[in-house]
């Protein structure tokens, strides 16, 4: 699936569409996340609504230039901070994606994707990091 976004390849779906696409801003930084093998690997056996949804998320994610909790919350304004891990609801809060930041170095680490019962156990706040 190709995920680039352009003047020939606009953002067709709801989050992608927050995405601004600027060719002549040279100095545009991105958020690398680690790894879509592994958002893949997570999305084995998850409907095609919460595939569609992480993908589109992982779309945004990697073009975004977030240095603090702050940046993050303006393109995902319902993301929290818990933990030192970040946690993006997915499909309507009916699932719960986990990422580890590294503001400094713009990265961002994909730790889990539990459903909202799974969260609730809170014991994936004592894998990471």
């Amino acid at each position: 699936m190709r995920l680039a976004f352009g003047p020939n390849n606009p953002p067709k779906d709801l989050y992608a569409k927050r995405l601004h696409y600027c060719p002549h801003n040279a100095n545009v930084h991105f958020v690398n996340v680690i790894s879509k093998i592994g958002l893949t690997e997570l999305l084995q056996g998850k409907s095609q609504d919460v595939q569609k949804e992480a993908v589109a998320w992982y779309a945004l994610a990697r073009s975004a230039d977030w240095a603090s909790f702050a940046a993050v919350r303006k393109t995902f304004p319902d993301a929290d901070l818990v933990s030192g891990l970040l946690v993006f609801n997915i499909r309507h809060n009916r699932y719960r994606l986990i990422a580890y930041p590294v503001f400094s170095r713009r990265k961002l680490y994909i730790k889990a994707l539990l459903t909202h019962k799974e969260y609730d156990t809170k014991e994936w706040k004592h894998q990471w990091p």
